[in-house]
């Protein structure tokens, strides 16, 4: 056999193993009625948005609270919320949604996936379930949509909370978010991505949002990877894995935030840097920043009674305060684990 020849056989054994690979790997789309039978309860509803957009959300707690609109981050869900909601649904009222090409909410072929459009499907969910005004929770990437929602709307918003929020420059989901986020970077490597069997990343990405990685155990890890197998969730996700398009948060933009507002941070957050909090703290005027030393980027999971405790005393600081006429300074609150 020629060396011509010896390479070519060579190169179609390669390619060869190389596709039987992918297939081994490959993973199809799970319809969104299986789907609903393990990750929707007796508190998940549905609302159709203009559009095509079929959201999922839940509406729990104590109806003549004060209302909470909560935004989960990046490839998370609803679900994320569900710690707070068993802690602070005694008092208040969360409504909590799924974004579309995240959880059970459905979007049509072709949408395109950005801030923007985030912020408008937001809109248009207040306005479809007569959410006059609410106070505002963003987590992650959830966190760049409400901030963006509150300089939008500001009639809507009675108060901010931002958790280990994204929206800065060269900072954020993705720009110090290892491997899963590089390889979303890549255009070339997204089409093969997209129908890769993605556990190993998935379990990489959630552990380097918590500290204490036991907390990753294998039902949240197949959560993930179900939800993001759904009907065009891919798609989506790998759109949004790209932030080069974002509009970027700057002191100036931020300082039209008149509202209350509460930065939560997880001092060892892995994919925002805690420095992006202080920068958030330093542009919107009276706002209260509140560090752990010892959380990561979810604290709302990994340490849900703390969390939840500070978001209910900042509320009940705003409505002192409403009730005073006051308008508090901004303060940096640092607190040690327990």
């Amino acid at each position: 056999m020629g060396q011509r020849r010896r390479i070519g056989v060579v190169t179609v054994v390669a390619v060869v193993a190389l596709a039987g690979g992918w297939l081994a790997l490959r993973r199809g789309d799970i319809p969104y009625a299986v789907l609903e039978r393990t990750y929707a309860n007796a508190h998940s509803h549905y609302v159709d948005l203009p559009g095509g957009v079929r959201m999922h959300f839940r509406d729990q707690g104590a109806r003549d609270g004060a209302t909470l609109l909560l935004l989960h981050g990046y490839s998370a869900s609803l679900h994320a919320w569900e710690p707070w909601v068993a802690r602070l649904g005694d008092r208040l009222r969360l409504v909590t949604i799924d974004l579309p090409g995240h959880g059970l909410t459905r979007a049509p072929v072709g949408y395109r996936a950005s801030i923007e459009q985030y912020v408008a499907g937001v809109e248009t969910f207040a306005q479809a379930q007569q959410l006059a005004r609410f106070t505002l929770v963003g987590s992650s990437m959830g966190g760049n949509v409400a901030w963006e929602y509150a300089l939008a709307h500001p009639e809507r918003v009675e108060a901010l909370v931002l958790v280990d929020a994204s929206g800065w420059p060269d900072a954020g989901a993705g720009a110090h978010g290892g491997l899963v986020f590089s390889l979303l970077r890549r255009p070339t490597l997204r089409p093969i991505l997209r129908d890769l069997d993605s556990t190993r990343l998935i379990r990489q990405g959630l552990e380097a949002a918590f500290v204490d990685r036991r907390l990753v155990d294998d039902a949240m890890v197949r959560r993930y990877g179900e939800l993001t197998r759904a009907p065009g969730h891919r798609d989506i996700l790998l759109d949004m894995g790209d932030r080069s398009a974002r509009q970027q948060a700057t002191h100036e933009r931020l300082a039209a935030i008149r509202v209350p507002a509460l930065i939560l941070q997880g001092e060892q957050d892995r994919l925002v840097p805690a420095a992006d909090a202080h920068r958030f703290a330093a542009a919107i005027a009276g706002s209260q920043l509140v560090l752990w030393p010892d959380d990561g980027h979810l604290p709302m999971e990994e340490h849900p009674d703390r969390s939840a405790e500070a978001v209910a005393t900042f509320l009940a600081s705003v409505q002192r305060s409403a009730h005073a006429g006051t308008v508090g300074r901004t303060a940096t609150t640092h607190l040690d684990p327990g």
